[in-house]
């Protein structure tokens, strides 16, 4: 799965990654989590654009979302028969800007370790996002990232990883118009075992309220005693997520 990442380019890198023409102005963030506003990428009269949505999926049929559950990640085995992103899957896919991500041993004690480019440049999850309306009229954008099976090289930390899209393949995601779900399903795949590099770091990631570019630094030394504990703030999967956060 995939609760936590980073996003550190300069806005001006991702704004050349993705081609979009707004000039949004953010600042590094070294531990985004669910909840959390993000900054996604999506297609607009065939260009793309960008915007700010809730991580958190919420399909637009639930009534209240208090009693709904938190849905962070999308796996890419079932989206295109899950009732709660069959549709988006069909018509609303997105880009999550990242440049890298954290995951959690599955092995006890649990320990986190970021996982990121080589080439130190960012790069792209697949994504899906909704417009949830309220009662009232409020209007909520909301977005999960899309996980497929890990990698060799990943599998022996985790299972499960996010999708991650080839810059030459962000039209065939992102075009809904002419590019079918079965289509773009194609793209979930692991990424290559020779895109990616990854190492452990500190237990300080597991708490959300901690955003510093120490937290990507690599840990040294052993994990002492006490991170299984801390590692319990860190949800190993999305059903534990759905448990710890709410989107109201």
């Amino acid at each position: 799965m995939c609760a936590r990442y980073v996003i550190t380019s300069p806005a001006d890198a991702v704004r050349a990654l993705f081609g979009y023409a707004e000039r949004p102005s953010f600042p590094p963030r070294f531990n985004v989590a669910p909840t959390q506003p993000i900054p996604i990428v999506r297609l607009e009269a065939g260009k793309p654009v960008f915007a700010l949505a809730r991580w958190g999926f919420l399909p637009a049929w639930v009534k209240d979302p208090r009693t709904f559950s938190l849905l962070v990640n999308a796996r890419g085995e079932s989206v295109l028969d899950k009732p709660a992103f069959r549709n988006a899957m069909r018509r609303r896919r997105c880009l999550v800007p990242a440049d890298g991500f954290y995951e959690w041993s599955d092995t006890r004690p649990r320990r986190p370790f970021f996982v990121r480019p080589k080439a130190g440049t960012p790069i792209a999850f697949a994504g899906l996002w909704e417009t949830w309306t309220g009662p009232n009229g409020e209007e909520v954008d909301t977005a999960a990232i899309v996980t497929t099976r890990s990698n060799r090289s990943l599998a022996v930390i985790h299972d499960r990883m996010p999708v991650i899209v080839q810059p030459q393949a962000f039209k065939l995601w992102l075009d809904c118009a002419a590019v079918d779900a079965t289509t773009a399903a194609a793209l979930f795949v692991p990424a290559s075992d020779v895109l990616l590099e990854s190492y452990a770091v500190s237990t300080a990631v597991n708490r959300a309220a901690n955003d510093s570019s120490e937290l990507i630094k690599p840990a040294p030394g052993e994990v002492d005693d006490g991170a299984d504990t801390a590692a319990a703030d860190a949800p190993a999967n999305p059903e534990e997520a759905d448990k710890q956060l709410s989107l109201f």
